[in-house]
């Protein structure tokens, strides 16, 4: 199981959903980078669960940096972030050590695993464990935004509703920041709100498309081919427990557009080169050409609901049902939203160090 991430700037995950404890290990950030711990605590409070659209398991989700930091700002050398896990109800998972659950990687764990994984709350393979991702990419979004990179992602869809896409994404990033609830326009907020409690009320659950954006980031980032920049994006962001979409630009859109609609024309403003359109996203040839970033994460519904399911008995492979018990979210897409940005800031910071080298994200 490699549970590393990155070349130059890299991030390491541990720890399972019921274990003691949870983290991550930070890598190969320039020293002297400051290290702001209330802005860590609200990344965190962004991810945590709040109010009746998410499960009833609250967890403190304090940080503790136990390495890496000295006076407030990093050392370079690796910092370990650790969250305890104190709000465990593990006897919900009794029956879960043989009846696989629908939509999750209960059976896939089985075969790869044989038995030896925990299974309490999804283990290593629930969303619990992004909380040290947020912790990790809560430093890196504070070092970009020195740098004038700026990342903000809202709720696109939910539940059949919609917000508005971006219209000035420097602007709209401006609003989301600080955002329980991630929207550009605001009326949306309730009737979204209202399709995920119709579904927990229900016993069921909604997905939904985030949208982020990037502003600031210089041109020429990524390779061609193998690691382009929406190649290595999508890697992180498909290491996210629920993303099973990426699309950049007007991503799948593209097949119903022609060449003369699709293409974005150059022009240039006393030296500064940009396009009259973003259609991809700020990306070509798989190399940043410094628009903005612009790209979508389809969130599948939360797999853990209360209706009866079918199911297999893992011991011996027999046919059987399932339901669910324990504290479950209706939605995560609301939650997800800043694991989105923090798995981005961190596959940036890996980029940029590769480009221009480690201190370059070093700034006074």
């Amino acid at each position: 199981m490699k549970n590393t991430f990155g070349e130059s700037v890299s991030v390491t995950i541990f720890g399972e959903s019921h274990g003691t404890m949870i983290g991550a290990v930070l890598d190969g950030l320039a020293p002297g980078i400051t290290v702001d711990e209330d802005f860590i605590a609200a990344q965190m409070d962004l991810r945590r669960s709040a109010g009746a659209i998410s499960t009833a398991r609250r967890e403190a989700d304090k940080v503790r940096i136990v390495s890496g930091v000295f006076n407030g700002k990093t050392t370079g050398t690796p910092i370990t972030f650790i969250i305890e896990n104190e709000d465990t109800r593990s006897k919900d998972y009794g029956e879960l050590a043989y009846k696989a659950r629908p939509g999750h990687a209960d059976y896939t764990a089985q075969m790869k695993y044989h038995g030896f994984q925990d299974f309490r709350g999804g283990g290593h393979f629930s969303g619990r464990i992004t909380a040290g991702i947020v912790a990790a990419g809560a430093v890196a979004i504070s070092a970009l935004e020195k740098k004038g990179i700026r990342i903000g992602t809202h709720i696109l869809t939910c539940g059949g509703v919609s917000d508005r896409s971006f219209n000035d994404p420097a602007e709209d990033i401006m609003k989301l920041s600080g955002l329980e609830f991630a929207v550009l326009d605001d009326s949306v907020k309730e009737p979204m709100v209202a399709a995920i409690l119709a579904a927990k009320e229900e016993g069921d659950s909604v997905g939904g498309r985030l949208e982020t954006a990037v502003v600031g980031c210089p041109a020429g980032l990524g390779e061609p081919w193998f690691d382009t920049l929406e190649g290595v994006l999508s890697h992180g962001l498909f290491s996210i427990p629920a993303i099973k979409g990426v699309e950049f630009g007007e991503g799948f859109g593209f097949a119903d557009e022609r060449g003369s609609s699709a293409n974005d024309q150059f022009r240039s403003n006393n030296g500064t080169v940009y396009t009259s359109t973003n259609n991809n996203g700020g990306v070509l040839g798989g190399i940043t050409n410094g628009m903005p970033i612009i790209f979508r994460c389809a969130v599948k519904p939360t797999p853990s609901i209360y209706k009866e399911q079918n199911t297999i008995d893992m011991n011996d492979m027999t046919n059987t049902t399932l339901q669910i018990k324990g504290r479950h979210d209706p939605a995560i897409i609301h939650r997800a939203r800043v694991v989105v940005d923090s798995m981005t800031a961190l596959v940036l910071c890996d980029q940029l160090a590769l480009r221009y080298g480690t201190d370059w994200l070093y700034s006074e």
